[in-house]
């Protein structure tokens, strides 16, 4: 358990304020093929019904996210990710009071779709897709998460593991992060992200929770994201099945306690009610009797 630095992140429309107590982003797929909830918000009306309904639970952050990651998947162009993603965006604007992430690897989506209202850019390739998205966050002066991942969507999770996986993501979020400052990126504007279940085996997943308080000497706030994921399916599968996703909440919360505890400044859930009352709880662990602000301002 590790004493989180508190920092602060520029806004478009303010300041977000990491550190003092746990944010919460809620996962928003507008996509028919997504792991856990592919078709589910693929619907304009849906997708804007969702985010709203994340706001009221809890969430901090949205994070919209129109092309699938899922293992195995296959890209799509840029003009079928913002034909998914833009609508969605304008049915949100001067609704939605929380900030919006967009989660895409491409500098032309990311331009679009900061001009559409999302205020934070959020790449799981750490800049190795589209470098030229850093120059977009520099651009426009906003937060930029890099996630490590090792290989590609289509094939991380059929090459072979890191021997070991400590060194290979702070060796690639280091370079991912020499990038973004190469591209004019402030240091105060990056977030850092291991990418668990993105190329890694399962009981690398629970090794990079057990030490990121390795990572967060690398100087940048943490965001984890484990929800619903693989590894916890086959931890908790029965007869060599794995618990569908669906059913992985339990197991979700044990690892948004533990990501916290480790360091976690933002944690990436689908069920927000949930783990906002998950992250409370652990981060008056944390602090005792401490009553944050807001954390917009």
């Amino acid at each position: 358990m590790i004493r989180r630095k508190i920092c602060r992140l520029k806004l478009q429309q303010g300041t977000l304020v990491l550190g003092e107590r746990t944010l919460v982003m809620g996962v928003l797929n507008v996509t028919p093929d997504s792991f856990s909830d592919g078709g589910k918000f693929f619907r304009v009306g849906d997708a804007v019904k969702a985010a709203l309904a994340m706001e009221r639970a809890g969430a901090d952050i949205v994070d919209i996210g129109a092309e699938s990651t899922r293992p195995g998947s296959v890209g799509i162009s840029g003009e079928e990710e913002l034909g998914r993603l833009l609508p969605v965006l304008q049915g949100l604007r001067g609704r939605l009071k929380i900030p919006i992430s967009i989660d895409t690897q491409k500098a032309r989506v990311a331009e679009l779709a900061l001009g559409a209202g999302a205020e934070v850019l959020n790449d799981i390739s750490g800049l190795k897709f589209d470098p030229k998205i850093a120059e977009v966050a520099a651009q426009h002066g906003v937060p930029l998460i890099l996630m490590h991942m090792r290989g590609t969507p289509r094939t991380m999770q059929k090459q072979a593991w890191a021997r070991d996986v400590m060194k290979d993501v702070t060796a690639g979020l280091r370079e991912s992060v020499a990038v973004a400052r190469r591209a004019d990126v402030r240091k105060t504007q990056i977030i850092l992200d291991p990418g668990i279940g993105f190329g890694k085996s399962f009981a690398q997943n629970y090794e990079l929770l057990a030490n990121l308080p390795e990572l967060a000497k690398l100087g940048y706030p943490l965001l984890v994201g484990t929800s619903r994921k693989g590894f916890l399916g086959a931890t908790l599968g029965r007869n060599g099945k794995p618990l569908p996703a669906e059913q992985r909440i339990w197991g979700t919360a044990a690892t948004v306690a533990a990501s916290i505890l480790q360091g976690a400044h933002i944690v990436r859930v689908h069920d927000v009610e949930e783990m906002a009352q998950v992250a409370r709880v652990t981060d008056s662990v944390l602090h005792p009797g401490l009553r944050p602000k807001n954390t917009v301002g």
